[in-house]
């Protein structure tokens, strides 16, 4: 239900007549639109956190009793007391926390504290913590990242990335819910309807809410946001990233999935998928090799393997007659002029003026070729450009003859971006050939570097045998509805991270851990140490959740949360891509394949470790209750690899590989020793209360090149300042 729509429906219980008047102007201004993207801004996201223990101050729905399909009443309650000793278990003293206007809040005493489950809200204000459920640990490199993986409701995680990674982040790349079938996804604690009539502005609603967040992580100078959509929402979706990102560079891509399509009922049967690339700063695609990484599925790469006879990488030459728009004869008469060309030193020598109107053959000159720009089906074109201008090109060396045709010969030249690259340091120039034409090739030597077009047709982007069966080979029978290729997301993300082996890269709608997958095989191929945050809930499907409840369990009970999609599916396939091994022990059948291939049993040397969010008191935070909490986050903050310092010795101090945090000041000197003998530290916490104190402590370290943070009122001030729409 929009905001409005539950307005309207209170009005109505006060003045009727009153509510009829007004939903007619509700009606009114919803069909004066105005430009851009309009839609309903939804009652604000909350979420049941059915893990978290209730607290006396707590917002708390009232659960249905065990074993009932009924829903739960969306009616919120305070906590105001809990009496722990009760017989037969702890109870509590709820109060109504949103009554009626005039009316007194109902009161409900003796509420069994295990039919409670805590209600956080979009606009409340959270303290988060990390408590770690696990590790693997596959690497003997002390700098090692680790990939690490958040269970947790997405909105809050990337609130808590605030604290560790704000304008931080190189990559996002997320695969949100298509909004295409039936209960796929949740609003406000409820699986939304194919049918609802606000199923598409409670997409936008939920999708805006987390991109202003997502956009204060990414690195404003040099990053990129790639989504992934289909036919249902890109239209939406396309103008929300417009909206939240007007500063970027915003393309979209359809990349081919499942050859034999996906039924629409009498439509057309769904073959591809779009993927959004939002470029910020000066970031823009890598080229790469296309023949290579696509050797049969890429017409550019055909091209490239079938007319290129010298391995090295030349300039990108393109043909002298115009394409697209304006490129008829009749569009530009003055640009339908021969050229000529000496067919013994395949030379340009000079050209003719424009053929008259109404004649279609040029002048001869004796002992050279007369080329027009005639197109293979007859058609008159034109050139790109005057007969001065291609003249004065080709004394730059930027015109040369191609192969010959049944007009005469291809005429090629270099365009003005790709003669700029020439000259720049990408390239070495060798000299000219016989006919004038520059002779240059990239200084690195790299062969067949080019960025791919916007049509993707691979092989190894197929989702069901590289998605479903993959997934289903690594973690030993298990499936997972929907899940991406292997290799279409390692793909996508090199278009970006090829030139970057220390990035970091962010999926707040991780599912089956693709992404965090796709960076470790990048790693492997290059070296690189790319990092990887997961984020994903526990929830489990529609299905699922029907079984459970019939069979008494509830979110938070054992036997519900061993099936969610974080402990059942994310965290396992991310310990055995890095292991080699399926849950139960046995070694991963089958090999990895396209660009890098060997056998998924060896594994990879990575290390990972996982989490579960928490909800932290500030009075806890602030007094250093919760440091074993905040512990994860400062680990996160300083680069993510070596140990977590959980907690500080009575010295007062600790120092771990990347990261050092210091209560006692008087044991500066200590503490400054064991920073220098670790070496690789890039974040020291300071514990101070006050300013001066702070300060007196970086004073006194002021030789180490790290980042200096003081605790706890970073963090405090932070969370507080998000909630609003601040920064720190």
């Amino acid at each position: 239900m929009s905001r409005l729509t539950d307005l309207l429906a209170q009005a109505k219980g006060f003045d009727p007549k009153f509510a009829a008047e007004l939903e007619k102007e509700i009606r009114h201004s919803q069909n004066q639109r105005s430009f851009g993207l309009v839609f309903e801004r939804h009652l604000p996201d909350a979420v049941e956190l059915p893990t978290r223990p209730v607290r006396r101050g707590d917002t708390v729905h009232i659960l249905p009793p065990r074993g009932t399909a009924a829903p739960t009443d969306p009616t919120l309650w305070t906590v105001a007391k809990i009496d722990r000793t009760a017989e037969g278990g702890a109870t509590a003293v709820v109060v109504e926390t949103k009554p009626a206007e005039g009316v007194e809040p109902e009161v409900r005493d003796g509420v069994a504290v295990d039919d409670l489950v805590v209600v956080a809200q979009h606009d409340d204000t959270i303290y988060p913590g990390l408590v770690q459920t696990g590790e693997v640990v596959n690497s003997d490199d002390p700098q090692a990242p680790f990939h690490t993986v958040i269970n947790a409701e997405n909105l809050h995680a990337l609130n808590l990335l605030t604290y560790t990674h704000r304008h931080k982040v190189d990559c996002i790349y997320i695969d949100p819910p298509y909004n295409t079938r039936d209960k796929d996804w949740k609003y406000n604690n409820d699986y939304v309807d194919g049918d609802d009539q606000y199923k598409h502005s409670k997409w936008l609603s939920m999708m805006e809410k987390r991109l202003e967040l997502a956009k204060e992580l990414l690195n404003p100078e040099d990053s990129v946001l790639i989504v992934t959509i289909d036919e249902k929402e890109y239209l939406r979706l396309g103008m929300l990233l417009e909206q939240t990102f007007p500063e970027a560079t915003i393309q979209m891509v359809s990349s081919l999935i499942n050859r034999k399509g996906v039924a629409r009922g009498k439509s057309f049967r769904r073959v591809d998928e779009y993927v959004y690339f939002c470029w910020m700063g000066s970031a823009g695609a890598a080229s790469v090799d296309l023949e290579k990484l696509w050797p049969k599925d890429c017409d550019c790469a055909k091209k490239k393997r079938t007319s290129r006879k010298n391995t090295r990488k030349g300039p990108d030459w393109t043909s002298m007659m115009r394409r697209g728009s304006n490129s008829l004869r009749s569009d530009r008469e003055n640009l339908f002029y021969p050229i000529y060309v000496d067919p013994q030193r395949q030379e340009v020598v000079t050209y003719g003026p424009p053929i008259p109107d109404g004649e279609h053959e040029a002048p001869q000159m004796e002992g050279l070729v007369a080329v027009l720009p005639l197109r293979t089906n007859g058609e008159e074109g034109n050139w790109q450009c005057e007969g001065p201008e291609m003249m004065r090109r080709k004394g730059q060396g930027r015109i040369r003859v191609g192969s010959p045709t049944s007009y005469g010969f291809v005429i090629n030249y270099l365009p003005k971006g790709a003669y700029a690259a020439v000259l720049s340091d990408a390239f070495e120039i060798e000299g000219f050939a016989p006919d004038g034409s520059l002779v240059a090739y990239r200084a690195d030597g790299s062969n067949n570097q080019s960025i791919p077009p916007t049509q993707w047709s691979a092989r190894s982007h197929n989702s069901s045998e590289y998605g479903t069966g993959l997934v289903k080979d690594v973690l030993g029978g298990k499936r997972f509805t929907y899940p991406k290729s292997l290799y279409a997301v390692e793909d996508t993300l090199r278009f970006y991270l090829q030139e970057k082996p220390n990035a970091t890269v962010l999926d707040f709608f991780s599912g089956s851990g693709t992404t965090a997958h796709a960076v470790m095989r990048l790693n492997k191929q290059d070296g690189g140490k790319r990092r990887s945050i997961s984020v994903t809930n526990n929830e489990v499907s529609f299905e699922e959740a029907k079984k459970l409840t019939k069979e008494g369990f509830r979110p938070g009970d054992p036997e519900w949360e061993r099936l969610g999609i974080c402990d059942y599916v994310t965290k396992p396939r991310i310990e055995a891509a890095i292991t080699g091994k399926t849950p139960a022990g046995d070694p991963i059948k089958g090999d990895y394949k396209f660009t890098d291939e060997f056998p998924m049993s060896d594994g990879f040397e990575a290390n990972a470790r996982f989490f579960t969010l928490t909800y932290e008191p500030p009075t806890r935070v602030r007094h250093g209750l919760a440091f074993k909490q905040i512990a994860p986050l400062l680990w996160m903050r300083a680069g993510q690899f070596g140990r977590v310092i959980e907690s500080i010795p009575d010295r007062g101090w600790d120092v771990a590989e990347s990261h050092g945090v210091i209560k006692n000041i008087a044991a500066t000197d200590a503490f400054a020793e064991a920073v220098r003998e670790a070496g690789t530290v890039t974040t020291i916490y300071v514990v101070a209360d006050d300013d001066l104190m702070f300060q007196s402590a970086v004073a006194k370290l002021s030789d180490f090149d790290v980042e200096f943070v003081q605790l706890y009122s970073t963090y405090l001030t932070n969370f507080a300042f998000t909630q609003s729409g601040g920064a720190i």
